[in-house]
Formats: C-alpha cells, sequence, structure tokens
C-alpha cells in the first residue's frame, strides 16, 4: 500500500510527527517531513532517527502559517498527514492568538491546499482536550466539545474545518483524536517525561494537580492509528478517537513510575503548575469501539511496557530535559 506512495508529514519535528515519519519511510513511502523554520537548521525529534532512515527523508522548513509555503510542499501529494500544531496548554494561557494562528489558521491553510490539489487522503490530528472534564464515560467521538483552555478552543475550530471542508467541498479528510500519547522522544512539558527526569537527579517529584486521569496510550500504537486512518476505507469524514480505554491519575503515574525504577522519592504538588481551576480537564478516558469497528485498530503496547521504553530513553538523553526548572 505504502510503497511508491508520496506522503507529507506536517509536524514531523515533533513527538508523534517524527515517529510517524520513521514508520513511513520504513513502510516504503515517498516522505515528505516539514518542520518549522529556524536558523540553526534544527528538524527536532527526527534527529534521534537512524541514520540510514533519515537520509530517506526529504526535509522541508517552513511555517504552517505561511499559505503560500504550505501549498508548495501539499502539491503533488497522495496523503497529507497534518501534526502541525502549538500544544503546549500553559503557554496557551499566555499566548491564546498565537494557537489561534497556528492551530487554526494553519489547519485552514492545510485544508485549502488539500482541495485545491486534490489530494487523496488528509489525516487531521484532534486531541482530547477538546472534550474537556468528561460528561460522561468512557469518551465517545459524540461528547460534547468543551473549551477549557485556550489550546483546545483552538483545536475545537480546526477540527470544526476541517468537519466543515468535508461537508462543503468534499473534502477526503480524516480527523483523528488521540487521548494522550506517552514514549520516547517526548518532551518534559508532558508529565510522564517529567517524573522520569525528575526521579533521575531531584529530591523530590514536583507536579501539578495529582488528581487528574488520563488515558495514555503509547506512541507506537497512535503511530498504527495514524497510517490505519490513512487507508481505511470507511473513515473520510469520520472523526475517530485513539486510547486505551482505561485512565489512572497523575499521582497513579508517578506511583507506578517510581516503582519501575526502583526510586523512592516524595512526589508533591506545586502551585505554579497547577492550571487555573475551571480550565482543568478532571478525566478523559476514550471510548475507543469505533476506531476498532472501521480502522481495526486497538492498542497492543502495554502501560508497563510502554513506561520502561520511555524510562530508557530519558536516562540515555538527560540533556533532552531540564528537570531543575518548570517550562510552560
Amino acid at each position: 500500500m505504502w510503497k511508491g506512495k508520496k506522503v507529507l508529514v506536517t509536524g514531523a519535528g515533533g513527538f508523534i510527527g517524527s515517529h510517524l515519519t520513521e514508520a513511513l519511510v520504513i513502510a516504503g513511502a515517498t516522505t515528505t517531513a516539514m518542520v518549522r523554520y529556524n536558523s540553526g537548521s534544527l528538524i527536532g525529534n527526527l534527529a534521534f532517527s537512524d541514520a540510514d532512515v533519515c537520509r530517506e527523508i526529504r526535509i522541508v522548513s517552513g511555517t504552517i502559517e505561511d499559505s503560500d509555503f504550505v501549498y508548495g510542499v501539499v502539491k503533488g501529494q497522495d496523503i497529507v498527514f497534518h501534526l502541525a500544531a502549538l500544544i503546549a496548554i500553559p503557554y496557551s494561557y499566555e499566548a491564546p492568538r498565537t494557537y489561534v494562528r497556528t492551530n487554526v489558521e494553519g489547519t485552514l491553510n492545510v485544508l485549502e491546499a488539500v482541495r485545491r490539489f486534490d489530494v487523496g487522503r488528509l489525516v487531521h490530528t484532534s486531541t482530547s482536550e477538546v472534550y474537556g472534564t468528561a460528561l460522561r464515560t468512557p469518551i465517545d467521538e459524540g461528547h460534547p466539545l468543551q473549551g477549557q483552555s485556550p489550546y483546545s478552543a483552538s483545536k475545537i475550530g480546526a477540527d470544526k474545518l476541517a468537519e466543515s471542508y468535508y461537508r462543503s467541498f468534499g473534502t477526503p479528510v480524516t480527523t483523528l483524536r488521540p487521548f494522550n500519547t506517552f514514549g520516547p522522544r517526548q518532551s518534559a512539558r508532558a508529565f510522564i517525561p517529567t517524573i522520569i527526569s525528575q526521579a533521575l537527579d531531584r529530591d523530590q517529584i514536583r507536579l501539578g494537580s495529582l488528581a487528574p486521569e488520563r488515558d495514555m496510550t503509547f506512541v507506537s500504537d497512535t503511530v498504527a492509528g495514524f497510517m490505519a486512518a490513512a487507508t481505511a476505507s470507511a473513515v473520510i469524514g469520520k472523526t475517530i478517537n485513539l486510547g486505551t480505554g482505561t485512565s489512572y491519575s497523575v499521582g497513579g503515574f508517578a506511583r507506578r513510575i517510581l516503582e519501575l525504577m526502583c526510586i523512592d522519592k516524595p512526589v508533591v504538588q506545586e502551585e505554579q503548575r497547577l492550571r487555573p481551576q475551571l480550565s482543568e480537564v478532571m478525566r478523559l478516558i476514550s471510548d475507543n469501539r469505533l476506531a476498532k469497528e472501521i480502522m481495526d485498530w486497538s492498542p497492543k503496547v502495554s502501560l508497563d511496557e510502554g513506561l520502561r521504553r520511555t524510562i530508557e530513553f530519558v536516562q540515555k538523553h538527560p540533556s533532552f530535559y531540564q528537570s531543575d526548572r518548570y517550562v510552560r
């Protein structure tokens, strides 16, 4: 299926994007990786890729907010995976307009390019944060959307644009809604690598609220979901959850990680890491039946196995993390 296919990944320098790009190259796709332009020619997490794989990737630098640039890289592609986004929730409180420009206008640029150049399939990336605190569990795709942070509001706007392009123009777009993904290369803006990196070199583990519950999927399973969404026949126009269907509290994850690392350190809640009360999303747990039904997708990697692989990565790359300070 993938051999000879021309595929574009936006946000390819990111956590999930870099893993997806690698998987596409290994599967035989002719892969273009779009990374954010920077003066140092840095390629983000693609720098962790196997050298032989990386040589097979066409890397282009630019910004998703520039429509001319986006049109140029989308033209001629068979499939587009759109992952480029600003994702840090705390920073969205400080720079909400930037999130609208990147997440909403950037998505509009991709959608319009796909429409103009008759691209065969667009896989658009959403987030479980758009559901807000669960009104019912497990959360199915019909659950109301609640903008509890500027970040989630911007992603709701992007999702609705994708829906409108399908309904208005017949654009072949599928929206994937991953519940929290974790694994190697994830930055310390996420709580699992934060716990691991602090456990290695601090006297205590400092986190935000310990009560929220999260449904965590290992990155290779999320990548498999993206690839399934690009090939399944019944997914166009649909929104599909990717998750395990099981959730644990942030505090529970911390205790389990420390057990796996054979480390005994206190876990404390730090005021500066707390979200505003009405913005905190207390429980996310996915209903993943639709993904199983129409994409034959289900997670394969157990929580403990995924945590072990993530711990190993953080141990091997301590310079990738700044455990001595809180980065929004």
